[in-house]
């Protein structure tokens, strides 16, 4: 991964280029009562990213992504349209998919063998009639919702959120011209599979910030100063997103592989000229992370698997039709960026351990860190809010989304 971004504001913005903001106490960083809450009110209410529509290339494709300590089936329906579910049988509990499956017509729990269509309606049960009290209208997987956005599928387990794409309208704008449907993916890692993914020894919170600040560059990154022009960076920073771009440098790098990268950038299909020497970056909140290059896509995400690790499970996409230049210039910069992710990873290991040290409370930050405090503000917002909440009687824990499709709301739920 290539998390690394030097920031410089543009208005309007939460932080001003005068107010960076304030960075979080340690304490988000280290606390598990702060890591549990954030699964209720960040992780359990926002989009997360679950894979590519590549990844459901026909009707009856299904696969499981992990979200907020819950697995969520997102399934290509009959009619190409997409439709998410929690992944487990409302019978006994039993997790319905657990490898990705490229088609079906049914999804079949696999222990008593309920059938629910592909929109999580329960259509059978073996032996029904000795089933008292069988009401398959109300036994329907529990729904989730879902939206494809830029071409990835997301998923959300408050069903009343605000659409993605109304959220992040200006970055569809930005950078679609990247994305899309059409992407293919290159090698074997996918955003979904979890259990290959890396995993880093710090609070996801950490492995964000290091994305959303470039002022470690010139010090901890020298193949990426060699690259990009530092003093060219820009940030956008709107409420649901953060957009990053930096020019390539005119000045040969001193390394070869580096280079080679610079004479031979060339965009892939359906890019422009002005796209080819430029490196952009953009952090969906809360932990959605997507480099758009001239040359491939990197999408990821920051899902935390204890309060001090994280795993960042990904994909590189490209297009069809890209010519022999461009396929060497993703290799070369595929080859660059796990260098740089490398020196990352033990970066926010360092930071994650420092922060553990009593007493310790983070300084100011730099304006090229507005974007860390932009995400901290995001934080602090949702994690007192949702206390506030609570003290005052408002909404509880529960996450609507967890309902039925036919549950009312604020029924019980599992």
């Amino acid at each position: 991964m290539q998390p690394d971004i030097p920031v410089t504001m543009t208005p309007p913005t939460r932080q001003t280029q005068e107010s960076p903001g304030q960075a979080l106490s340690a304490r988000y960083y280290t606390d598990p009562d702060t890591a549990a809450a954030e699964t209720r009110n960040i992780f359990a209410r926002s989009w997360q990213l679950a894979c590519h529509e590549s990844d459901l290339p026909g009707p009856g494709a299904r696969l499981a992504a992990s979200v907020a300590g819950r697995e969520v089936l997102v399934v290509r329906t009959e009619d190409g349209s997409l439709a998410a579910h929690l992944n487990v049988c409302r019978h006994r509990g039993t997790r319905l998919v657990t490898a990705p499956e490229p088609s079906g017509k049914a999804i079949r729990c696999p222990y008593h063998g309920w059938t629910y269509k592909l929109d999580g309606r329960l259509v059978g049960a073996p032996e029904a009639r000795q089933i008292p009290c069988l009401d398959k209208p109300k036994l329907g997987l529990h729904s989730v919702a879902v939206e494809s956005f830029l071409g990835f599928v997301f998923v959300n387990l408050d069903r009343d959120a605000v659409p993605l794409a109304k959220q992040c309208a200006g970055l569809a704008e930005a950078v679609g011209h990247y994305a899309g449907t059409d992407l293919v993916p290159v090698g074997r890692s996918r955003i979904h599979d979890l259990e290959g993914a890396e995993v880093q020894n710090a609070n996801w919170k950490v492995a964000v910030d290091n994305y959303l600040e470039g002022y470690h560059v010139p010090v901890a990154h020298p193949g990426l100063m060699r690259l990009l022009d530092y003093q060219g960076y820009t940030c956008e920073i709107e409420d649901s997103y953060a957009l990053f771009a930096s020019p390539l440098r005119d000045k040969p790098s001193s390394n070869w592989a580096e280079r080679l990268y610079q004479r031979i950038a060339a965009p892939m299909p359906g890019l422009a000229e002005a796209d080819r020497r430029v490196w952009r970056y953009a952090v969906i909140y809360p932990n959605t992370l997507i480099d758009f290059y001239p040359d491939h896509v990197l999408a990821w995400t920051a899902i935390p698997t204890a309060v001090d690790q994280v795993a960042v499970p990904g994909a590189f996409y490209t297009r069809r039709g890209t010519g022999l230049r461009t396929r060497l210039a993703r290799r070369l910069n595929i080859h660059i960026g796990w260098i740089t992710n490398d020196e990352d990873a033990e970066l926010v290991a360092r930071v994650q351990k420092g922060l553990t040290t009593p007493g310790f409370e983070p300084g100011p930050l730099s304006r090229r860190e507005a974007a860390v405090g932009w995400f901290a503000g995001r934080v602090r917002e949702d994690l007192d809010g949702a206390a506030g909440e609570r003290l005052a009687g408002g909404p509880d824990d529960r996450v609507d989304g967890a309902a039925g499709p036919d549950t009312p709301r604020g029924a019980p739920t599992p």
